[in-house]
């Protein structure tokens, strides 16, 4: 088998976890009689290629404010710092070492180490060992953390389509 082969088949088995995530949420959130509790009925949580886009862009416009105020600490934010490069790197289906991740947050390594622990605490993130290197231990989103994050760029797309008319090809390729 070839890898563009192997890169379909791949691409095809994240689209089925992907909707098997939605519909383990939607049953989750299920009370047993088909009717869902607040947070689902208040949140279409939709996958989608695009949040990937608006994922980076959100982290773009993050270093943008630093840049322009020259003062990174005014913008700290280390855990969201996290959990967006983290989506990214779900959404890109990379493997992201922990020291990647605290450089993404912006923040000294020990100040990124202790919100990897608080995210991991919360059950958002997981460590895995690199099984090739003993030394390089990877962090990713659970699958609650994934969820979360498709939740909140599928709110933040309703949102802008809700308060005003935009005629995004991205937000449309997201419907």
């Amino acid at each position: 088998m070839g890898k563009d082969q192997l890169r379909t088949k791949a691409r095809r088995l994240i689209a089925a976890a992907n909707e098997l995530l939605a519909i383990a949420h939607e049953l989750e959130a299920s009370d047993g009689d088909g009717r869902t509790d607040d947070f689902a009925a208040t949140h279409s949580v939709k996958d989608s290629p695009v949040w990937a886009e608006v994922a980076r862009a959100t982290y773009r416009d993050r270093r943008r404010r630093t840049d322009l105020f020259a003062d990174p600490a005014l913008f700290g934010e280390p855990a969201w710092d996290i959990l967006l490069d983290l989506f990214i790197a779900a959404k890109e289906r990379k493997r992201l070492p922990v020291t990647s991740a605290c450089i993404g947050a912006a923040v000294p390594a020990t100040t990124a180490l202790r919100w990897l622990t608080v995210l991991e605490d919360k059950g958002l993130i997981l460590r895995e060992n690199d099984s090739n290197d003993a030394r390089r231990v990877f962090v990713r989103l659970s699958a609650e953390g994934y969820e979360k994050m498709v939740a909140y760029f599928s709110d933040v797309a309703g949102d802008l389509r809700s308060d005003e008319d935009i005629n995004s090809p991205a937000l449309r390729m997201a419907q």
